[in-house]
């Protein structure tokens, strides 16, 4: 479902938004929060999946910012919802990870300029917390599914509860391969 905006705009939710092989028979879902370190750490092992499986996986990132703990990174979720209403998640999502302690509100509006996001709206709407809304969707989406923390992963919708590490997550993505074969006639 889709959360309308006061202009009654659509808001592209984060659950739509994947990256890799839509028709992939694995897929990973990880639920995040940009201000955290091991988020940051686990992102940077993702995008060696997704090179590693090329076209194999698809990977979708859901929000979950603690922010009991980390001040920014509600904010910063919600820069990255801004950016994917102009086709730009992936590339501001990676870039919030790039500098997880550099998450004020000048420093978003920056990374939304070198990104290529053009609305001129983009820090009124942040201010506004136009798309907090929509962040706090993929926290009650993740509390709904059991995650308590950060980084919570799930593969083909089971809780990997493995090492954050390349070769772990490889080892259950491998599994999930073998699982999910075609059977032959």
């Amino acid at each position: 479902m889709a959360i309308k905006s006061d202009k009654n705009k659509e808001i592209i939710p984060t659950k739509n938004l994947w990256t890799g092989n839509p028709d992939a028979r694995v897929s990973l879902v990880l639920f995040g929060d940009y201000e955290s370190d091991e988020c940051a750490k686990v992102h940077r092992v993702i995008l060696k999946l997704l090179e590693a499986y090329h076209k194999k996986i698809k990977f979708n990132y859901r929000h979950f910012p603690l922010t009991q703990i980390h001040q920014h990174a509600h904010k910063a979720a919600e820069a990255a919802v801004a950016a994917a209403q102009e086709g730009k998640f992936w590339e501001m999502h990676n870039l919030l990870y790039n500098h997880p302690h550099r998450l004020g509100t000048i420093s978003l509006r920056e990374y939304a300029r070198e990104v290529g996001v053009i609305s001129k709206n983009f820090l009124p709407d942040l201010v506004e917390s136009k798309y907090g809304w929509t962040v706090r969707a993929d926290l009650l989406d993740g509390l709904g599914k059991g995650v308590r923390n950060v980084p919570t992963l799930f593969i083909n919708d089971r809780l990997y509860e493995g090492r954050f590490s390349q070769p772990e997550i490889s080892k259950a993505i491998d599994m999930e391969f073998h699982a999910n074969r075609p059977k032959r006639a």
